[in-house]
């Protein structure tokens, strides 16, 4: 596949992928959901490669999750749940043998904060901010977004993230575990290369089964997700949820209460 919304990169035994639209905050449009899945079997399944490293280009975002902008033209016409193959962009993270190290420079929000939730570990800049919206803009990440992040975060954490959809700094996200270190920006390339060179000198054999063996305690949440977004995207037809991506695209506050689904 040729990517238009991807960078990708294979050097030193790490795929490196890149989501590049910076001028989007790097957030997910039909298309690079497509590209996205491609790119994490592409590096994942080359026997050459042994870790993979997710980032956004520019230093002002990761990932924000879905476009809005797009989400609101009826460009999601395509295969999954919700149009758009969000499950198997999560289940591809899981599934290569590779570890896949989510490198974030300022905001991973959304959709964007799930994709660093499902990879095997998260290194951050000091700019980098974290959070959720869901519950703000009428839509919310079941499974792996909710459940799974429970396990990373616990239970109290997890639910103040969804129902309050605060931000948080690189150093909160690490106290909380949804981070494994923070360091300068300046410092952020070199210290993924050089976690990705110490990885690269272990048995890959033996990483794939401790992946394995951590994946095979949480995969029930695959089929908690699958049932999410069937619940999802019969919430998404209500008035409630798209008041949120209405309020949101018109920069004013949501009125979730006065079309309220049930």
């Amino acid at each position: 596949m040729e990517y238009e919304d991807l960078l990708f990169e294979e050097k030193n035994r790490v795929a490196t992928i890149t989501l590049n639209r910076p001028e989007r905050y790097n957030s997910l449009r039909a298309q690079t959901y497509e590209e996205l899945i491609d790119a994490i079997k592409r590096g994942g399944w080359n026997r050459d490669n042994c870790v993979i490293v997710l980032t956004g280009a520019g230093d002002r975002a990761f990932c924000t999750g879905g476009d809005q902008q797009s989400k609101g033209s009826g460009e999601r016409q395509g295969r999954g749940i919700l149009k758009v193959p969000v499950e198997e962009i999560h289940a591809a993270m899981r599934e290569v043998p590779v570890p896949v190290i989510a490198k974030v420079r300022g905001y991973s929000i959304g959709g964007g904060n799930v994709l660093a939730t499902v990879c095997d570990m998260t290194i951050a800049a000091e700019s980098a901010i974290f959070g959720q919206v869901g519950p703000k803009v009428g839509s919310v990440d079941p499974g792996f977004g909710t459940a799974y992040l429970a396990r990373v975060v616990g239970e109290k954490k997890a639910r103040e993230i969804w129902y309050l959809c605060r931000r948080y700094t690189a150093q909160e996200a690490e106290a909380m575990g949804l981070v494994n270190k923070v360091v300068p920006d300046d410092q952020l390339d070199a210290e993924v290369d050089q976690w990705c060179a110490e990885i690269a000198e272990r048995s890959p054999t033996a990483i794939a089964i401790a992946k394995r063996s951590f994946n095979a305690d949480t995969d029930h949440i695959r089929g908690i997700a699958a049932l999410g977004f069937e619940a999802t995207s019969l919430y998404y037809l209500t008035e409630e949820s798209k008041e949120g991506g209405n309020a949101f695209r018109e920069k004013r506050k949501p009125d979730f209460q006065g079309k309220r689904a049930r």
